[in-house]
């Protein structure tokens, strides 16, 4: 990201001048909502209509062309039917307008690609940013600008939002007034044949007013742009993603809306996590994160205390703090010495502290202030279930006092309210001012859990060191690779992949390729049993899938029998396929095994992945991903964020495994497939992990060619 980048930008959010082309005094159209939100928004800069009918509009006079104006256009808001936008376009470019916004939809939404292309291309090649098309415009707090057909008025505050679906994003307006969420801007990216988050973000990042960003994806253009520009932003303020299609039948749909790929959600997961922002899986979620992130400071640590006068709710709370990775404290002796003066004797000054049922507001307001005036808790998460000793509108009262005086001091109280109507008007009324209430100990949970997230983020990012591949003879890598596809294949076989694996220094269990069975026999000797036996052709890929290994083959009479089997077995899952021999290679001793791998992936470029490997990948599907760059600070993450992570640390005794290795081996896969030209796929599984100081052995390679050696 440039200084131009955001420069450019800032003429969309901060326009001296607008134009809106299509301007109408019919109330039923798009063109005249427009013009009437901009005036009523109280806009500062100088209003254009344009209008082929002339007149006057709301009192101001219509021009009948673009090319009437005589003055410079920063945006021009173009509401006319798809078929004379191109036109329009050539007009604006003629005038040196700065930027389209193309609210008009009917373009590659729904597959009317080559008239978005053209209209792209043509802009772009006379400098023009296009905003949309199929959008509904964009609004700006910076100089009270709304630009857009949304119903009512928008709230200034500090939250922007930019959402590729244009409906969704008007009801995400809506949902902000009724929550009292002010708007520092919104924009619709629609189908993006210009524009698109990452550009929005340049202006965002650096933007007073804003606090926090909420996007709402469908899919992505440019993944490695995407990256850099949100890795940016999140340095500096929270983001929080929403992105639909993590389903199959999602992503086709997310397609069909759009015009965009989805990519892999598993994928798109991983890099938003290894970026620092927020996926959230639902608006409720993203805008209970965005209020608890804009409007409070992140806690100085991470001991968190459930305060609560029923026991069943406390249990609750404790459920959802374990489920979204909020750390309870839990030092009983110093939990007693903060609590026991506060509390009933029958109560628990075990956390969740539970101060009892008979609790009144005063009660309440004592518990709050010993847990916040220690040093060692950080965070007060309290729960209030609603009784006549205890009425909802004498706690409200000490909640937001408490909330106003910790905030102050750098501290956090979240509240979870249950209760009847009059709880209920409370957590609507209280939620406007800003205070962080819910009627759900999960909800709550959640933001906290976001808010922690967060605060890791900002306390273990890296600017630099990534990894160095120096070390790496990418040239041979690449020979090979070009070699392969100069005998017309587009995956490399065995030997091929080995010979990349010992380039690397990745250590692989010894083996030699034989064409027949006495070759086989010799082979099997000189390396010693057990032996595997896998089939060598270039026609089978997934060698397990035809019947093409055997694995420990104890002595001679084994090996022929497994020879003829899967020669057999091939011929029939294959029957044309050219088989060139089979590799012999030594049966490794067990160990932990693990899938490592890296791509290029058509969204994001090169990636790698770590996960539990064997033959049970599929079906667990326990893998991590990154985008590359990475330091080896980030591929530990990766590893640390398996659910079988527990194995590598020892289980039942076992010691501890070489997870300095698995790094290592991660670190040279991710070298080959950023820098060696043609290769799109490496994968190892699995990769057999050792103790400590063992090392791995890669068992299994697979690579896959590009069908051209560009990236």
């Amino acid at each position: 990201m440039t200084e131009h980048d955001a420069e450019n930008m800032r003429s969309l959010f901060e326009p001296r001048s607008l134009a809106i082309i299509g301007a109408s005094r019919d109330k039923s159209k798009i063109g005249h909502a427009v013009l009437q939100n901009v005036i009523a928004g109280g806009y500062g800069g100088t209003i254009y209509p344009v209008n082929p009918g002339g007149g006057k509009i709301e009192g101001m006079p219509v021009f009948r062309s673009i090319l009437d104006v005589d003055d410079n256009i920063d945006v021009v808001c173009i509401t006319l039917p798809a078929g004379l936008v191109y036109d329009t376009i050539v007009q604006c470019a003629e005038k040196k307008v700065k930027h389209c916004v193309i609210i008009t939809s009917g373009f590659s939404e729904v597959g009317n690609f080559e008239e978005e292309k053209r209209i792209a291309d043509y802009a772009r090649s006379k400098g023009m940013r296009i905003l949309g098309p199929n959008v509904f415009g964009i609004y700006s707090s910076q100089v009270s600008l709304n630009a857009t057909f949304v119903s009512g008025d928008i709230p200034s505050g500090h939250l922007a939002m930019i959402t590729q679906s244009g409906a969704l994003g008007l009801t995400l307006i809506g949902q902000a007034s009724v929550e009292n969420i002010g708007l520092s801007a919104i924009v619709s990216v629609g189908n993006k044949s210009d524009i698109d988050e990452s550009d929005l973000l340049t202006y965002l990042c650096d933007h007073e007013a804003t606090r926090i960003i909420l996007m709402y994806i469908e899919g992505i253009r440019n993944g490695e742009k995407f990256i850099r520009a949100v890795r940016n932003t999140t340095l500096k303020k929270p983001v929080v993603v929403i992105k639909s299609g993590r389903s199959e039948k999602g992503a086709r749909a997310a397609a069909s809306h759009t015009g965009s790929l989805a990519g892999s959600d598993a994928v798109f997961d991983d890099v938003i996590h290894q970026c620092g922002a927020l996926r959230a899986e639902s608006t409720k979620e993203a805008f209970n994160w965005a209020m608890l992130l804009a409007g409070n400071p992140l806690p100085k640590g991470g001991n968190t205390v459930i305060i609560t006068n029923g026991g069943g709710a406390g249990v609750m709370a404790t459920d959802a703090c374990e489920k979204y990775g909020v750390s309870l404290y839990d030092d009983p002796q110093n939990l007693k010495s903060v609590f026991s003066s506060v509390i009933p004797t029958f109560g628990s000054t075990k956390n969740p502290i539970d101060i009892t049922g008979q609790a009144a507001a005063a009660d309440y307001a004592k518990a709050f202030d010993a847990a916040l005036g220690n040093d060692n808790i950080h965070t007060v998460f309290g729960i209030y279930c609603e009784s006549a000793l205890s009425p909802s509108a004498d706690l409200g009262t000490i909640i937001e006092k408490t909330f106003l005086k910790y905030k102050s001091k750098g501290k956090l109280i979240v509240f979870t309210l249950f209760g009847g109507q009059k709880t209920a008007d409370y957590l609507v009324s209280a939620r406007k001012r800003g205070v962080p209430v819910s009627d759900d100990v999960y909800d709550t949970a959640s933001s906290l859990g976001a808010m922690y997230r967060y605060k890791g983020f900002m306390g273990s990012h890296s600017d630099g060191d990534k990894i160095s591949d120096a070390a790496l003879d990418t040239a041979s890598i690449t020979a090979i690779a070009s070699d392969a596809r100069k005998k017309g294949r587009f995956f490399l076989l065995a030997h091929e992949a080995q010979k990349i694996m010992n380039i690397a220094g990745i250590t692989i269990p010894r083996s030699i390729q034989a064409q027949t069975i006495k070759g086989t026999v010799k082979a099997a000797g000189a390396i010693g049993y057990p032996v595997v036996m896998k089939v060598v052709s270039m026609d089978i890929i997934h060698k397990s899938d035809a019947g093409g290994i055997a694995l420990n083959l104890e002595n001679e009479s084994e090996v022929v029998e497994a020879y003829g089997a899967i020669l057999s077995s091939c011929k029939a899952y294959a029957p044309h396929a050219l088989i060139e021999g089979v590799d012999i290679s030594e049966m490794v001793k067990p160990g932990t095994e693990l899938i490592v791998g890296a791509r290029i992936d058509r969204i994001f470029g090169p990636t790698i992945m770590v996960g539990l490997g064997g033959i049970y990948v599929e079906v667990m599907k326990d893998v991590s991903f990154r985008a590359l760059p990475v330091d080896r600070g980030d591929i530990m993450s990766m590893i640390k964020e398996l659910r079988s992570y527990p194995l590598l640390l020892g289980v039942r005794g076992e010691k501890i495994k070489d997870v300095a290795a698995v790094v290592s081996v991660v670190t040279m896969l991710g070298g080959i497939i950023r820098h060696c030209k043609g290769i799109s796929d490496i994968e190892i599984n699995p990769l057999v992990v050792y103790e400590q100081g063992e090392g791995v052995k890669a068992v299994d390679i697979r690579v896959i060619l590009r069908k051209n050696e560009k990236r």
